[in-house]
């Protein structure tokens, strides 16, 4: 723990490479109980942090240390307050969804009765109760990723990484799921890589933007889209404009009333020859600048 008693999991000049292609170049970050949300294109290195992060992979240089141990060290005692949900990786499609936790809890070396009193909280959490019996490969895609996020949360965890854990939900799911997140992670350290910016925005208490396997912003959300501000603009446009609008900035938004088309642009410059207002940069906004 650190000085204030808190649960951390430091990373220290994390770096892999495979051949002379870098993934991760010398990541350094320190992670306190809280929601964080990485974002990033696909081959920014997400994957490859979280399966370092897990032991899943080993760095080519550099330390993961929790509470101040090497986590390489700690080997199962690490994998007991470590939870991960892949993206829909390794279901058994035979398996019932109560036989797929009862495994999974075997795994982390859960206690029979112990487990059963925390798989029939997690069910319930997950919204599951009535699919306990049923079989994986006959759940949709969505009650996949449900299953998955309970078996991440067995034994109660102190750490939980989720690969796009919203995939595939409906609004009303992902809404449960976001809540649900933000409500365990008041005393543990929860990492999501995502590309749903929504699922993030409001829960999450830092975002690391991951860019060719280096961090290039991090921080609170509110303060990353303020090294934006003054870049996104709302042009009002006719139907003519729009093409020439896409052509010359970054849009984020098209939407319309009855008289009018506003479209939402990113840009360093303000746009000229068009009817605009400066708008405040969300977390959208701040991932089509950086990553569009």
């Amino acid at each position: 723990m650190n000085d204030n008693g808190n649960t951390y999991l430091s990373l220290y000049k994390i770096t892999k490479q495979y051949g002379a292609f870098t993934a991760l170049n010398d990541f350094t970050y320190d992670f306190t109980p809280g929601v964080y949300g990485l974002l990033g294109p696909n081959g920014a290195g997400k994957s490859t942090l979280m399966n370092i992060i897990t032991d899943n992979l080993k760095p080519t240089s550099g330390t993961v240390k929790f509470d101040g141990m090497n986590t390489s060290d700690m080997d199962e005692d690490f994998r007991k307050i470590l939870g991960f949900m892949p993206q829909q990786q390794g279901l058994y499609p035979n398996f019932t969804l109560e036989r797929f936790l009862y495994y999974m809890a075997a795994l982390k070396g859960m206690k029979k009765r112990e487990a059963k009193e925390d798989i029939e909280r997690l069910i319930g959490l997950v919204n599951l109760d009535s699919a306990r019996s049923k079989r994986l490969g006959g759940f949709s895609g969505g009650m996949k990723q449900r299953a998955l996020i309970a078996q991440a949360m067995l034994a109660d965890p102190k750490i939980i990484i989720l690969d796009e854990p919203t995939a595939g939900l409906d609004p009303k799911e992902r809404i449960r799921i976001r809540n649900l997140i933000a409500e365990i992670a008041f005393e543990k350290i929860v990492i999501i890589a995502t590309h749903v910016v929504s699922d993030i925005e409001f829960i999450a208490k830092e975002v690391l933007l991951l860019k060719q396997g280096e961090i290039i912003g991090a921080g609170k959300p509110h303060e990353l889209c303020d090294k934006i501000s003054g870049n996104v603009f709302n042009i009002t446009a006719s139907e003519t404009q729009l093409s020439e609008i896409s052509d010359k900035y970054k849009v984020g938004n098209i939407s319309k009333d009855e008289q009018h088309i506003f479209v939402r642009v990113i840009s360093d410059n303000a746009p000229k020859g068009y009817e605009y207002e400066v708008c405040k940069p969300d977390l959208e906004d701040l991932y089509l600048y950086y990553f569009d």
